[in-house]
């Protein structure tokens, strides 16, 4: 049975924003930067940073998701691919140097990571994206239904 009462919103609403907060935070920040010192300073690695505010996020539209019946195979599995996406890139940093500085941001160990954490940030969005359409399927007005005769 769907639930789309004030809990399941409440929790939609928050998640929504929590996904969205580590997505949009970099792109406010440089915006205010290049606004207050005419410089462009796009943090990239600030999803990665602020990733706990979207790991709470994504369990907040999971239980909502659940409660409603809808989408949660889209933010499940695109906060699971986020979660092994970051692992996995924080992992290999470590593990060839790129995390310490002992070796320089070139060559294909950071290729790699770049990419993973490019891919991290698509999967994040689609979280975020899966939680708009929750939000737009749980705020839907129902429909009048005329019985035809």
């Amino acid at each position: 049975m769907e639930k789309k009462d004030v809990l399941t919103k409440i929790l939609a609403i928050a998640g929504t924003a929590l996904v969205w907060l580590p997505l949009l935070a970099p792109i406010f920040f440089a915006v205010a930067a290049f606004m207050a010192d005419g410089v462009f300073r796009f943090d990239y690695l600030m999803p990665a940073e602020l990733f706990l505010f979207a790991l709470a996020g994504g369990g907040l539209l999971i239980w909502a998701a659940l409660r409603a019946h809808i989408h949660w195979k889209l933010i499940g599995w695109g906060l699971g691919i986020a979660v092994g996406l970051l692992v996995g890139a924080q992992a290999l940093a470590e593990a060839t140097g790129l995390a310490s500085g002992e070796i320089e941001p070139a060559g294909w160990p950071w290729t790699i990571v770049l990419t993973a954490l490019i891919a991290f940030t698509l999967a994040l969005i689609a979280v975020g994206v899966g939680g708009i359409l929750l939000l737009r399927e749980l705020f839907k007005s129902p429909q009048l239904r005329i019985a035809s005769h």
